[in-house]
């Protein structure tokens, strides 16, 4: 009977066995609108849900549980790229949205999806599988009927898919009826993993099977072996939840309420609406009872059992080798209390092909038996790559650094890889395109990968993968040098820039000043007729430019020096004629103290560097920052084609001052030149280009940089290609042992040692380095003379609070202060000044 009969004729109060997911979207549309609960086993597609059809109950496990338990094997055994297999139906494509973004939560892609119609013929089969032999990817999970997956497998092992290197997952759907394929189906998927819902064991269940087991193989003699299936267990505890919510809701009589729309309404409008059928519904959803299958309770209207077990096919059946949990992840037991994620925890596998290995999850594609490598087509540098025909056998012959360094990675590798250079020219001979264009190709499927000095670039990386670098990375800048600078007349200059020059100069005036203020009242050395005290002061602070260096010289005149200073019994002492005077103030001590120590640091300072521009050979560069260039409006050179063209207009140099070059000559020529004479003044490239224009001219030209970061040199494949970790690996393997001194000695091995000169520069001492110095040097000469100013304004307060007018005031407090006092008596309270101003005489 259909559902619209036992709705309308029997007036069931629930429908329970919608098997498919096609059949359960009809049934389901009927009870959402007579209100009467349809109830599933075995509609398991996604599609489907309580959420969307509220009187639809799912007792099954919902197909989209099962795709985390699949991703976590594919992240398991690191395979990152996946091919879905499945039927053009509900229940097939239904499942694959939430598979493939499983999939992409663990960093793998699904390149290709395979889809069958519903009822494929033999050949379609085939022809199908053998697209898949043609592609890189080698792991598939297969989601169909059983009758379509029996016939599936079978031609997969015809055409020689189940063997070495080959990776089969099968799901749920297919796996748990797997007792109900023949033996010789089974015989052809050796080595399949399987996702199956797990059953905890029990007395109950185990007493079930045996009677389910010795009833069925009475009443079916013909079958010799059958096992119940998991679908089976869920499709008795349905049952009895049903049994148990109507009873639960005491209703024997149905119930329905029928709708009067007139006399042309079809059957279906005429069916009316369950008026027991929420009430059912409610009751079924809130059934909590322990099952065959485990604990019955239903979420959302479906069941809720999220542990999977993970199947191996093995000889006439299957093998339990691990488990999934979404608490717990991967483990190779039921107990699921820890999560492991060491592929030693599951069990032993045997793959297609009969082998305990691993499979890497890619093969090269049987139907290209090369990997097709472009290779870029230049004139210039032909060190990195190089392409010409062999004069005989008109054969292409490539050769270069680049090339040598990817045939040393393909070698290190652990398997063969296959392959054949194809350069990227016209049929005239002549480059196709620039190196955009190049990376271009591999997006667009003409070559399987580029090997050559390609940049790696974060707009390229949108639709390219690059491997890791194999050299240098950033672009740099090289210009001409100076002349040497101890040509300079001038040279002794140098060593200090003009702001350090001159804040030494003020600094040695200022402190000659204070030293003249602190010392000329009591001092005979610092008066005397105006001319010969200004002489003083400069004089004596810059004369502190020996007694800086008196402990270079020898002792004796370091000791007699020193007593200059300090002693009064020195007055006839010869070396005391060179320092003039001592200095009796203790402020002014003080200040020379600290300014000897200042004047110190300078000069041992100023003799090392000039030592340093003296001895060592000196390049300086003409041009340092990008700045320069700018403002000097001069012309910059770059290798054509290079994307340094654009980095250089973003840098802010205008486009008409870039001028392209095509080789290390071309470059030479145009810096000979200079911007004024037709060349140009800079020229901007990446850094291995820029070796070697050094490496051939390094005495004439210097680098200045980094001005800008690049990732450097690297390999191109395409998006998600397998290929690009093992190669990643394989460089590192290269760089970091003797083969790549070997390649670059090789290449640019006559230059080395030209390079490795240098240059070395020593830069000018700047005022920065001793700014602490003068800031200690002014503090203590503004403390000393403020302290001298405050003592001296106390002692001549007499002055001060006389009734003088201000001029007058000042005029004597410089007469005071000009006069000669006697150290003894400097302080005393006795002493008293006394001034009485014309202006006070005539009053």
């Amino acid at each position: 009977m259909t559902s619209v009969d036992l709705i309308k004729n029997v007036q069931v109060q629930a429908i329970l066995g919608p098997q498919t997911s096609s059949e359960a979207v009809f049934v389901v549309d009927i009870g959402n609108k007579t209100e009467v609960p349809i109830i599933s086993f075995s509609a398991t597609s996604p599609s489907i849900s309580f959420t969307k059809t509220s009187y639809f109950i799912r007792t099954t496990l919902n197909d989209s549980t099962q795709v985390k338990a699949i991703a976590a094997i594919i992240d398991y055994f690191g395979w990152r790229e996946v091919v879905p297999i499945y039927e053009d139906t509900d229940y097939g494509k239904d499942m694959i949205p939430y598979l493939i973004d499983a999939i992409q939560d663990v960093n793998s892609r699904v390149p290709y999806r395979s889809v069958l119609c519903f009822s494929p013929t033999d050949e379609q089969i085939r022809g199908e599988l053998y697209k898949l032999m043609t592609m890189q990817t080698r792991v598939f999970v297969v989601h169909m009927r059983t009758s379509l997956g029996s016939r599936f497998f079978s031609i997969a092992n015809e055409v020689g898919m189940m063997s070495n290197g080959y990776v089969w997952i099968i799901t749920d759907g297919l796996t748990d009826l797997l007792s109900s394929i023949d033996t010789s189906i089974i015989g052809s998927m050796q080595g399949v993993l399987g996702i199956k819902a797990y059953v905890p064991r029990s007395e109950k269940l185990d007493n079930f099977r045996r009677r389910w087991k010795r009833k069925f193989l009475q009443d079916n003699p013909d079958i010799d072996e059958v096992e119940l299936s998991v679908l089976g267990l869920y499709a008795y505890d349905s049952f009895w939840a049903l049994a148990m919510a109507v009873e639960k809701l005491n209703t024997v009589r149905p119930l329905f309420k029928r709708l009067d729309n007139g006399t042309n309404t079809t059957d279906l409008e005429n069916l009316g609406i369950s008026e027991n059928g929420p009430k059912l519904r409610d009751s079924i959803l809130h059934t909590k009872f322990q099952g065959l299958s485990g604990e019955f309770w239903l979420k959302d209207g479906q069941l809720q059992s999220s542990t999977f077990k993970i199947m191996n096919i093995i000889g006439k059946g299957e093998r339990e080798i691990g488990f999934w949990s979404p608490t717990h992840g991967l483990s190779g037991n039921s107990d699921l209390t820890t999560k492991t994620s060491s592929q030693t925890n599951l069990g032993a596998i045997i793959w297609p092909g009969e082998t305990t290995v691993i499979p890497k999850g890619w093969e090269m594609p049987t139907s290209e038996r090369k990997l097709k490598v472009g290779v870029p087509k230049q004139d210039g540098f032909s060190d990195f790559v190089k392409v010409e025909k062999d004069q005989w056998t008109n054969a292409t012959l490539v050769t270069g650094f680049c090339i040598d360094v990817f045939k040393a990675v393909v070698d290190s590798m652990k398997y063969a890889l296959p392959y054949e250079f194809v350069p990227f020219e016209k049929a005239d001979g002549e480059s196709a395109g620039d190196y955009n264009e190049l990376v271009d190709q591999v997006y667009f499927q003409n070559y399987d990968a580029v090997v050559g000095d390609v940049t790696i670039l974060a707009n390229r990386s949108n639709y390219v993968d690059f491997t890791l670098p194999f050299t240098d990375s950033g672009v740099s800048m090289v210009v001409p040098v100076k002349y040497d600078n101890r040509k300079n007349a001038w040279i002794f200059l140098k060593p200090l820039t003009t702001d350090l020059w001159l804040t030494t100069g003020t600094f040695f005036i200022y402190t000659g000043f204070v030293i003249w203020v602190l010392e000329h009242g009591i001092n005979k050395a610092f008066r005397g007729k105006f001319s010969q005290q200004v002489g003083m002061i400069f004089y004596f602070s810059f004369s502190t430019l020996v007694f800086a260096h008196s402990n270079f010289l020898p002792s004796s005149f370091s000791t007699q020096l020193h007593n200059c200073f300090i002693h009064e019994s020195n007055e006839h002492n010869p070396i005391c004629h060179f320092a003039e005077e001592r200095i009796i103030s203790n402020f002014a001590r003080f200040v020379m103290i600290i300014w000897v120590f200042v004047v110190l640091i300078l000069t041992s300072s100023y003799t090392a560097s000039l030592t340093s521009m003296l001895t060592v050979q000196q390049l300086q560069p003409t041009i340092t920052d990008i700045s320069d260039l700018k403002k000097n409006g001069d012309y910059v050179g770059y290798l054509s084609g290079s994307f340094v063209y654009g980095l250089a207009q973003s840098m802010g140099i205008d486009s008409s001052k870039l001028r392209p070059y095509d080789n290390v000559e071309e470059f030479h020529q145009a810096l000979s030149k200079g911007s004024r004479n037709g060349g140009v003044s800079a020229v901007i490239d990446e850094i291995p280009y820029m070796k070697l224009l050094l490496a051939k001219y390094c005495t004439k030209y210097m680098m200045v940089g980094p001005t800008h970061r690049t990732a450097g040199f690297g390999f191109v494949f395409p998006k998600g290609s397998p290929l690009v970790p093992d190669i990643s690996r394989a460089i590192l393997n290269v760089t970091e042992g003797d083969k790549m001194e070997a390649i670059d000695s090789e290449w640019f091995g006559q230059q080395v040692s030209c390079q490795e000169q240098g240059t070395t520069t020593s830069e000018s001492l700047t005022l920065d380095s001793f700014k602490g110095l003068f800031m200690i040097a002014g503090v203590a000469s503004a403390i000393a003379f403020i302290v001298f100013f405050i003592i001296f304004l106390y002692e001549h307060r007499n002055i001060i609070t006389s009734e003088c007018s201000v001029s007058q005031k000042i005029s004597a407090m410089a007469v005071e202060f000009d006069k000669e006092k006697d150290i003894s008596s400097r302080g005393s309270k006795k002493i008293r000044f006394l001034y009485v101003c014309t202006k006070c005489k005539d009053d």
